[in-house]
């Protein structure tokens, strides 16, 4: 007898992770430029079991960072800053050792920038303090421009050139130049004062509060629904945000010393195969996990955004919705 192969449908594997009890969050899944999935499940407070909806916005984490490269890139557009200008001509504070980095090293995780997370832990900890961090330390991890080492810290320092260039908070440059034109309704960048009207509240595979607490932006910061990130997502592939020019560099990936391309362009993780290109992303942090999927080529976009982050195999579900999608 032949082997009988299930092939599962999208529905039917979301459904197996939430029953394990390994996903409560948002699910939204595009096939070929259309939504096939936009979903819900469980709670956003687990405590006074208040169901989750479409317009409940999650903390995405580092899914932040290809808003932070669009920014730089609008900037760049308008000629208010070049990828090759050293990152100092904007921040004068930056430790004299990280003088000869380039915004585009940053971008790319390139810089040699030592990245903050894990190191520095507190709540509310701000931009400013992460840099007064980096000035504490002795260098760079490597010379810049020959190696990819992911860095947040390097992500905040392209918040305050955002913030510099355009005499605006990051909050406030995001929302005029990307949220309100996208009109994303229920994404908000984070800030001590802000009240973000019913958004989900992050826990653990324990079910015990695991909530967001910290104020840096750049790196992180932003709260989001799925919703909300396919009108970005979708954006971005009709060039509404950059130029085709500007959106074809932004999923550029260097060459390193080894000869080798990096995997990470601008803001994005770039994967080619199959005559196709994926840019992805996920995020982490407290009780939050995100995970952003786009197939640059036929129009399959999967998102999804956890508040009991520990309990979802962000890899294991990407691999199990990329199967059904063929």
């Amino acid at each position: 007898m032949g082997c009988q192969t299930t092939s599962q449908t999208p529905d039917e594997v979301i459904n197996n992770y939430y029953r394990k009890g390994k996903f409560n969050g948002s699910i939204l899944i595009a096939q070929n430029d259309k939504v096939i999935i936009d979903t819900v499940f469980g709670y956003r407070d687990l405590d006074q079991k208040v169901e989750l909806t479409k317009e409940t916005p999650f903390y995405i984490a580092s899914l932040s960072k290809p808003f932070t490269a669009i920014a730089i890139f609008q900037l760049a557009e308008k000629r208010l800053l070049s990828l090759d200008d050293d990152a100092v001509k904007f921040v004068d504070d930056l430790p004299s050792y990280a003088h000869h980095i380039t915004i585009k090293q940053l971008l790319n995780h390139t810089s040699g920038i030592r990245d903050y997370e894990n190191r520095l832990t507190k709540k509310g900890l701000t931009n400013n303090e992460v840099i007064h961090w980096l000035q504490n330390q002795d260098g760079l991890a490597f010379k810049p421009g020959t190696k990819f080492q992911y860095s947040n810290s390097g992500y905040i320092i392209l918040s305050l050139i955002i913030e510099k260039i355009s005499g605006m908070s990051y909050a406030q440059f995001l929302k005029k130049n990307i949220f309100d034109p996208l009109q994303m309704h229920h994404t908000t960048v984070y800030e001590s004062n802000t009240v973000i009207p019913d958004k989900a509240i992050g826990y653990n595979r324990d079910k015990k509060v695991d909530d967001y607490s910290i104020l840096t932006t750049g790196d992180g910061g932003i709260y989001a629904t799925a919703e909300d990130l396919y009108k970005f997502d979708k954006a971005l592939r009709t060039n509404q945000l950059l130029s085709e020019e500007s959106t074809k560099l932004l999923y550029q990936t260097p060459i390193l010393e080894d000869g080798t391309h990096s995997e990470y362009g601008s803001g994005w993780f770039i994967e080619k195969s199959d005559g196709s290109m994926i840019a992805q992303h996920t995020g982490g942090l407290a009780g939050f996990r995100s995970l952003f999927w786009r197939d640059l080529k036929n129009g399959n976009t999967i998102i999804a955004l956890t508040n009991q982050g520990d309990v979802f195999p962000v890899f294991d579900f990407l691999n199990d919705i990329k199967k059904t999608l063929k």
